[in-house]
This record gives structure tokens, C-alpha cells and sequence, in this order.
């Protein structure tokens, strides 16, 4: 029995409508892409919320003074906001990143051993300034410890700068350089309106009349957009401690001859055109001081919850003394005055007659507090890239979640000080071996003759704090198998686990094993044991 195939119709484009001459055809026009998404205007979640994005300079720097107020006083008052900043600045900075020179020695005609040699005797003769108070301006600060203010005004104003000045050498201190820091609010647009602290629209970018240039917020930039000054008040904007007339110093960008940088800015623009930088603080800074006040809230209410106190209406007639009055001496007795209240703990209250009390249930439970503040905790986290585990100081989870914790933590601190050592310390350590060079301290041969030259002289690493060990042995025996398969070498896993020199470590050891073998002591290795194979080998079994 043979089947009837059923004849398939062949399908026809689908043909535009042509309509008759003389007429038009009316379309539905349907939304596409986000038009009904994070761009809709139509739903109910999304027709409120009409932001609108404009320049840098009326996002970021019309709202720098409140920014740069309120991020000051969370760091100084809300306990979170304090942990943010100071664990980033123990992080990244801690006592001061610290100087490896690194000299390019092949491009430089050099061997290896010379080149490390040189590095020796420059990281010395680097340290003979920058551990000297006398390379401040105001002899307040070493070097070192100037990092450690540049990098926190950085997170609570947005942004720091240093300016180099030279001075005549000092008796133990052969070099001229010095560095001066200034509060990001003391660079500011010359003019009245930038001391009364009020900042409009209209005074954020003001003309240089001397060249036409535009000042942004203290930042001068040529036609091109180039910085090209700063503009440093003499004053802060709000000082009354200092009734000076303010004036301001035009400090040029870059060297005329040099092209050194006569000044630097500490700071990380997240936006083109952006020349002001903004508070670390800033995107979380209504949640912190949410917190902060629920905090103080619930602090409050069980401080009162504490207290014991009981009040007596006096309701007798008499001569109006009463009994309970002896047993309290004057200082002790609370006021009677109606219009005042105390409230103490352990306190008897003798109120005066026609007053009474209406009992308030002081039963408070503080269950929901913890998870609801945590949760809020993990989202300023989350903001500032610091989990809740590190901004409290609290590694309750397992191992793995500890270190997965403090690996992410430790990814934002790094590029942070990849940040602050390109913002500062090596332009701080170019313009130190100039002057050295210059002076015939320090021998570079065609360091002034070829910027590529003068560049792989100055070549130089960081190192800085190192991330806390949970597990000392785990750390060890990754540490030694990234140098065993070339991914790192000896000296940087030296100075990442431990802050110390490589070479400073293996002199030091060959020191003291020779002075054990004179005195007869048996030179005793350890053995450290991999835990994970000894474990599968267990399972195996």
C-alpha cells in the first residue's frame, strides 16, 4: 500500500506591502535592545530612574569638597571606614615599599654580576637619603614614612601630591633633593571662591589670563589637554587658625630643560579628561554611615537597657521632705527640676508630686543585628574590593575560604602599589639617581647622553608588606615549586613571604653555618612533608 506524500507548498519570501499610490501604511514601531531592559522608561522599577551622565568636571569635581568632607570624617569617626583605609595602607605601603634596583645590564653592555653590584651600592646610597628626615621640606619625615601620609590622603581626598625642591646639603646628607606633600585641597582654582570652600558649576574651570589656558580645580591644562601646572594656595580652604591672605603659587608640570616632573600627583583617574581624583570611600559612603548610625542606635538602646532604675511618686502630705532623700548624699541626688531627666544605672529617681511614670518594655533582641549588618558589611566590601573578612578582622571560615578572602584583598593591594609606585616612588627614586649621577656618587655611564640609557639605569621593583600565612607549610612548598618550574625566582618569593633580600638571607646562613661548624654543631635540615600526597596516598591504600 503505497503512502500519499503530502505536497509541501515552496515558501515565499516575506514580501513588503506595497501600498497604492497616493497612500501610506502605518507600522507599530517595536522597541529592540535595551529599550525594555536597563533602558526602559516604560516599567514601573525603571521609570524613576532618570540619572544623568555629564563631564568629569561636573560628575567628580562640583562635589569634590563634600566628597573629600564626608570620606575625612567616616575614616575619623565610623569604625568600618577606619579599617578600610588603614588596612589598605598597612597592605599596600606598611613601613614603606622598599627599593630593588634592577639595571637593565644587557641593553646597558654590562654583566649580570656587575649590574648587581651596582644595585647594591645604589640601594645603600638611596637609603642615605630616603631614610633622612632631612629630605622633607619640613624635617618632619623620612621618605619612607612620607609614603605612608601620600598613600592615605590618596584614599580619603581622592588624591596627594609631592613636590621636589632642592635645598643646600646638610652635614650627613650630601644631597639637595627634598620632597614636599600637599592636602589635595590646598591645589585649587585661584580665586576667593575656592577659600570659602563653595564650589558652583560655574567656578570648577576658570581661564589663566596669562596664556589662556583653562585651570580645572587647580589643574591647569594647555589647548591640547595637557597638564601643564598646578596651582598651590598657601592656606587650606578652610583654616581659621590661619588668617593669611591666600595666594598662589603656579608650579609647573614638567621641567623646561629636564622634562622631570617638578611635582606629582598621587592619584587614579577612572575617566577620560578626568584631573581630579576621587575619595576611596566615595561609592560606599551612604551605606557606611547607615551602619554607622544603626550602629549607634543599637548601642544606645542596650546601654539603656542596662540601666536599673526605679522612680517614686511622692503622694503623702507632710512638711515635704522625704524619707529616701537621706540616702543619698547632695551630688548624688538627681535634679527635680520637671523639665529635666536622668537616667542612670542603678539609679533612684525621686520625682516631685504630679508626675508619674508610664512603663516602656525595655526587652530588646539584637538577633537581626549581626546578619543584617554583615550583609551590609559584605557590599562596602565588595565596593572596596576588601571582603568583610578582611575589613573585620574576622577569618572564621574554613582555610579555603580564609585564603580565597585574603587572595582577593591582596589582587587590589597589589595593583594599588603598582599605582602608588608608578604615581611616586619611582618618579621619587629617577629624580634621587639624577642628582647622584649628577653629583659623581653614583657612576652610570651615558645615563645624560641617551634617555633609553638613562631608562635601563633607572630601572628598579618595589616590594612592599607581604600577604599574611594561614598555613606556613601549604606557602612554603607552593613558594618553592613556582621557583623550581622558573615562574618566580628565589629573591622575589623572598621578599613577597618575608620582606627580606635574597641575598642578605643566604650571606647571613652562610655566616652561621660556618659559625656552627667551628663550634662542633651538626648542621640539621628539615624535611618538610607534602600533606596531600601522604593523604591520597592513604585513600588509595
Amino acid at each position: 500500500m503505497s503512502r500519499k506524500k503530502n505536497k509541501q507548498k515552496a515558501r515565499q519570501p516575506t514580501a513588503t506591502p506595497v501600498a497604492p499610490t497616493g497612500t501610506s501604511i502605518t507600522r507599530k514601531i517595536v522597541n529592540t535592545g535595551y529599550s525594555e531592559g536597563g533602558a526602559s522608561y516604560r516599567k514601573g522599577s525603571m521609570a524613576a530612574w532618570r540619572p544623568i551622565q555629564s563631564s568629569p568636571q561636573s560628575d567628580i569635581d562640583v562635589n569634590l569638597n563634600t566628597l573629600r568632607a564626608r570620606s575625612s570624617d567616616a575614616a575619623t569617626g565610623l569604625p568600618l571606614a577606619t579599617s578600610a583605609i588603614n588596612t589598605s595602607r598597612t597592605s599596600v605601603i606598611g613601613a614603606g615599599l622598599r627599593l630593588s634596583p634592577k639595571p637593565k645590564y644587557k641593553l646597558l653592555g654590562i654583566t649580570a654580576k656587575e649590574a648587581e653590584e651596582w644595585g647594591q651600592i645604589v640601594k645603600e646610597e638611596f637609603d642615605l637619603w630616603a631614610s633622612n628626615k632631612f629630605c622633607d621640606v619640613l624635617k618632619k619625615n623620612n621618605w619612607y614614612d612620607m609614603q605612608d601620609i601620600a598613600y592615605q590622603r590618596y584614599l580619603i581626598d581622592g588624591d596627594s601630591f609631592a613636590a621636589f625642591k632642592y635645598r643646600e646639603p646638610l652635614p650627613g646628607m650630601p644631597y639637595s633633593l627634598r620632597m614636599q606633600l600637599f592636602e589635595a585641597s590646598r591645589i585649587c582654582n585661584p580665586g576667593v571662591q575656592s577659600i570659602l570652600g563653595s564650589i558652583s558649576p560655574w567656578s570648577v574651570v576658570v581661564k589663566n589670563p596669562d596664556n589662556g589656558n583653562r585651570i580645572i580645580n587647580g589643574v591647569e591644562v594647555d589647548a591640547d589637554g595637557a597638564v601643564a601646572a598646578y596651582h598651590i594656595c598657601n592656606r587650606y580652604p578652610y583654616d581659621p587658625t590661619n588668617m593669611q591672605i591666600p595666594k598662589w603659587v603656579r608650579v609647573e608640570a614638567y621641567g623646561m630643560v629636564t622634562g622631570q616632573p617638578n611635582i606629582l600627583q598621587i592619584s587614579h583617574d577612572e575617566r577620560p579628561e578626568q584631573y581630579r581624583g576621587v575619595p576611596y570611600l566615595s561609592p560606599v559612603l551612604e551605606v557606611l554611615k547607615q551602619v554607622g548610625r544603626y550602629t549607634e542606635a543599637e548601642l544606645t538602646a542596650a546601654i539603656i537597657k542596662s540601666f536599673f532604675s526605679l522612680f517614686f511618686k511622692e503622694q503623702y502630705a507632710g512638711n515635704g521632705a522625704f524619707p529616701l532623700q537621706s540616702a543619698f548624699g547632695p551630688h548624688e541626688r538627681v535634679d527635680l527640676d520637671p523639665n529635666v531627666f536622668e537616667l542612670g544605672s542603678g539609679t533612684l529617681n525621686v520625682l516631685p508630686p504630679g508626675y508619674d511614670v508610664t512603663q516602656v518594655d525595655g526587652s530588646r533582641t539584637l538577633s537581626t543585628y549581626e546578619p543584617f549588618t554583615n550583609q551590609l558589611i559584605k557590599q562596602i566590601g565588595a565596593g572596596l574590593e576588601q571582603p568583610y573578612e578582611v575589613i573585620l578582622k574576622a577569618f572564621n571560615s574554613s582555610y579555603t575560604a580564609s585564603r580565597a578572602a585574603l587572595l582577593q584583598a591582596w589582587a587590589a593591594y597589589k595593583i594599588r602599589r603598582v599605582w602608588f609606585a608608578r604615581d611616586f616612588t619611582q618618579p621619587s627614586y629617577e629624580a634621587w639617581l639624577t642628582e647622584a649621577v649628577a653629583i659623581g656618587r653614583v657612576k652610570a655611564k651615558g645615563f645624560f647622553i641617551n634617555p633609553l640609557i638613562k631608562k635601563a639605569w633607572s630601572n628598579a621593583e618595589w616590594y612592599g608588606p607581604v600577604m599574611g600565612v594561614l598555613d606556613p607549610v601549604k606557602e612554603v612548598q607552593a613558594s618553592a615549586l613556582r621557583v623550581q618550574q622558573g615562574i618566580s625566582t628565589r629573591e622575589k618569593e623572598a621578599a613577597e613571604m618575608t620582606g627580606t633580600s635574597w641575598d642578605e638571607n643566604v650571606e647571613r646562613l652562610a655566616i652561621e653555618q660556618q659559625r656552627m661548624k667551628d663550634l662542633g654543631l651538626a648542621l640539621e635540615s628539615v624535611e618538610v612533608k607534602d600533606e596531600q600526597s601522604e593523604e591520597g596516598g592513604k585513600e588509595k591504600e
